[in-house]
């Protein structure tokens, strides 16, 4: 019988996916992307749990569908439990129930819309309006639209039509056609651009899979950002011995 020796010294990550499983498996190839690792060694040990049976996210915001939060909390402890030391969820929407549920485990869940809000204050020159791609029910929810217009960044939504087209793109993405989803996006983020916006927040973890076309602005992905923040806080965790 192998039995792994755990240390203090030892930061895992912990990734709760699903939401889709495409989008999981492209964020931990970020990850692994990011860490800055010469060796097999000196790479991140990573926990994936890529639970697909999580009820629509968008559906239940917009109460047509079932309630998500026991299937994440599920995820979320079954992560902690196997030895994460700190956990990324990348689903946007998921962040809606994220907020209530992260304070159910004892391991730090990095906020992807929180920290996405925080490079876009941070960017240079500053983000006057930035537009939000994403799924019906994030853009319900008005996660990004709170953070932002707290700090006098303006963020616009598609009309109702164009967000019709935003959902089904998506669709388009969990159903691996990339090719269908991709003019439809394209077409949703240059009209926003048209309205005056510098930035574009790609705010559905599929987006960036099939938007590669150019649209006039900076198209900005929380997956990203929230692979970047993870290898730094797992470095720090690496560095001090601490899961804090």
């Amino acid at each position: 019988m192998i039995v792994y020796e755990e240390t203090r010294s030892a930061p895992v990550v912990g990734i709760l996916g699903g939401m889709g499983p495409a989008a999981s498996a492209a964020f931990y190839t970020r990850l692994t992307a990011l860490t800055p690792a010469a060796t097999d060694q000196e790479h991140l040990p990573v926990l994936l749990w890529s639970d697909s049976t999580i009820p629509d996210r968008s559906a239940a915001v917009l109460g047509m569908g079932a309630d998500p939060s026991a299937h994440i909390l599920r995820g979320l402890s079954l992560l902690e439990n196997a030895g994460a030391t700190l956990i990324a969820v990348p689903c946007n929407t998921a962040h809606f129930f994220l907020r209530r549920l992260s304070a159910r485990v004892s391991v730090p869940v990095v906020d992807m819309v929180r920290e996405t809000c925080r490079v876009v204050r941070a960017s240079s020159p500053p983000l006057r309006r930035v537009g939000l791609l994403g799924t019906s029910g994030l853009v319900s929810a008005g996660l990004y639209q709170r953070e932002l217009r707290a700090t006098g960044v303006g963020c616009l939504t598609p009309s109702n039509e164009q967000q019709a087209w935003v959902d089904q793109a998506i669709a388009h993405v969990k159903a691996r056609d990339l090719d269908r989803a991709g003019p439809l996006l394209a077409s949703c983020a240059r009209a926003l651009v048209e309205h005056g916006c510098e930035a574009i927040i790609a705010g559905c973890t599929e987006i960036p899979l099939a938007l590669t076309a150019e649209v006039g602005a900076r198209l900005i992905d929380p997956g990203l950002i929230l692979a970047q923040r993870c290898v730094t806080i797992a470095t720090r965790q690496r560095a001090t011995g601490s899961a804090s």
